[in-house]
């Protein structure tokens, strides 16, 4: 079964969601992203006993950060999905499309009083 999702995401393969930091997080959107999510495996089993849990915690973390310096916290989310759940994950990469497309790129001010688009 062959699946479809926007040509614009971008996948970065972890062993564990674990191991994603929360500089990861930013760094993405710093580097252009104007949303980033996490698909982990469902809570309660995950291989690495609670690296899903970490990744929510961070998750929730930058989310917080991203609304306080004024950045709409839907930018960033996570997801929990079995690795059988392939349709669900090419239906969720398109409402995460949806959403960020609604919410619009990001726009960063420079020293210059330039705006530039991230």
């Amino acid at each position: 079964m062959r699946l479809s999702y926007p040509t614009n995401l971008r996948i970065v393969k972890v062993p564990c969601t674990g191991r994603v930091a929360a500089i990861h997080l930013l760094r993405a959107i710093e580097k252009g992203a104007d949303g980033v999510f996490i698909a982990g495996c469902m809570e309660g089993d995950c291989h690495y006993q609670e690296g899903n849990l970490r990744a929510k915690k961070r998750v929730t973390y930058i989310r917080g950060l991203l609304e306080s310096i004024g950045v709409d916290r839907e930018r960033v989310a996570m997801y929990n999905l079995s690795a059988g759940m392939g349709p669900r994950f090419a239906e969720i990469a398109q409402e995460m499309t949806d959403k960020i497309r609604q919410l619009g790129p990001l726009v960063k001010s420079t020293n210059a009083g330039k705006e530039v688009v991230a």
